[in-house]
């Protein structure tokens, strides 16, 4: 019996012995006068223990049987669960083994085993929450995520997660790459473009992916000089011409939607492959496909403030296949040629126009490997040459001797001179007036 139980009795007895009235009685215990007058008749019949509950003590009827018990708790011991907490182990035990338990019988069963151990929470830094985005494609995240996905499994072999989550609703896709480079995010924004459309704006960090880094002196830094406009990376120049806004984050905390995604793909997406046994990446995108993804997208996705679609179609001038390509800028020469990545490309005859020559020309390299050349609005045909062949390197001299003049004292350039035998008189003036 505990302190209320004695309370509870305390008040009883004062009914009993006509101090107190009933209905003050029952607003003093929070029951009505009906189970007021059952807890007074029980009291008569069994005395003292009226008070206590009548299953006090005794197991629940809805209680796992002990040997579910220890069969769930041999499952869980198990490698592949390995470092799984109560709520996953609790819907894996349901989903594959057919053993129903809730989250908190698991949890005192994985205490009890010592699989499983509770972490105190730590104060942590506080930011100023910033609500949620009201339309479905108002601002949507994308970041990239670098972890040991595979847990080894896959040798050598180290993958990348880039997701795109949108703020209002918290739907995500994601697909694992092998680098985290323009290309890869590349595919992945193509990936969300023709899945949903053009959204407002893309939040991302302000990796060098995203914005030119910028180099400046100490001193211009200080005296607040005025930099010069810095040309855009290949995505930031994609999302112009696509009308999207970029937004640049200031902490990793401004877009915490995606590292919180991140946070529970690396705890529970990392053990799912290890269950299902995921060596390789194509293996790692099925599984994400599959199954990861559905079950984020119905199970974290929350409704918006509003239910406009703030995604705009792609229009006929989108040529993805051209903006999402690496592109620069070449001039034509006079013999309308360009020279790119160390490769000349002659323009062809039937496309030559007025203008064109010593004009700049747009040159993308697809990414299927393709090159294509666009001058203004149209785009133009062309084909390889061969290369001039390099300089050829400049011929062996001998070594010039760096023997000091007149390292003897004397002077060496009359020597021998007398020793060679010259022409008579007679001959040198037939020579003299021959000449003249």
């Amino acid at each position: 019996m505990d302190q209320r139980d004695r309370d509870r009795l305390g008040i009883l007895k004062e009914v009993e012995r006509k101090h107190l009235k009933q209905a003050a009685a029952a607003a003093t215990l929070q029951v009505s006068v009906r189970q007021l007058q059952r807890l007074l008749k029980a009291f008569k019949d069994c005395g003292d223990g009226a008070v206590v509950h009548a299953l006090r003590g005794r197991p629940s009827n809805r209680k796992m049987a002990e040997k579910l018990e220890k069969r769930a708790v041999a499952i869980l011991s198990g490698e592949e669960y390995r470092g799984f907490g109560p709520t996953l182990a609790s819907e894996y035990l349901v989903k594959r083994h057919q053993i129903a338990a809730s989250r908190e019988t698991v949890r005192k069963l994985m205490r009890q085993a010592g699989l499983w151990r509770g972490r105190q929470r730590q104060v942590e830094e506080i930011h100023e929450w910033r609500p949620r985005r009201s339309w479905f494609g108002e601002m949507v995240q994308w970041d990239t995520s670098e972890h040991d996905w595979l847990e080894g499994r896959g040798g050598d072999q180290k993958l990348y997660l880039i997701a795109m989550i949108d703020d209002a609703t918290s739907r995500v896709l994601a697909r694992f790459v092998e680098s985290d480079s323009t290309t890869a995010n590349m595919e992945v924004l193509e990936l969300w473009l023709r899945t949903h459309g053009r959204p407002l704006s893309f939040y991302t960090d302000k990796a060098g992916l995203f914005q030119t880094a910028v180099k400046t002196r100490r001193d211009e830094q200080r005296a607040g000089k005025d930099r010069e406009p810095l040309p855009p990376t290949q995505i930031g120049r994609a999302l112009r011409e696509l009308g999207i806004t970029w937004i640049g984050a200031h902490s990793p905390q401004a877009k915490g939607r995606i590292e919180r995604f991140f946070g529970t793909a690396q705890d529970r997406l990392v053990k799912d492959m290890r269950v299902a046994q995921v060596h390789t990446r194509e293996q790692a995108n099925a599984y994400l496909e599959q199954h990861y993804l559905p079950w984020w997208n119905q199970e974290k996705v929350v409704v918006p403030a509003s239910e406009q679609d703030a995604h705009r179609r792609l229009d006929q001038h989108h040529d993805l296949a051209a903006i999402l390509s690496h592109v620069e800028s070449r001039l034509v020469h006079k013999d309308y040629t360009i020279r790119f990545e160390g490769q000349v490309y002659g323009i062809e005859r039937a496309d030559i126009t007025t203008g064109l020559r010593g004009a700049a020309v747009r040159v993308e390299r697809r990414r299927d490997g393709t090159i294509a050349l666009r001058f203004q609005d149209r785009y133009l045909r062309y084909r390889v040459c061969e290369t001039a062949l390099p300089p050829a390197p400049p011929s062996a001299r001998p070594a010039k001797s760096h023997q000091a003049p007149n390292a003897g004292g004397k002077s060496g350039w009359m020597k021998g001179f007398l020793e060679t035998p010259g022409p008579s008189i007679r001959k040198a003036i037939a020579i003299s007036n021959a000449t003249s």
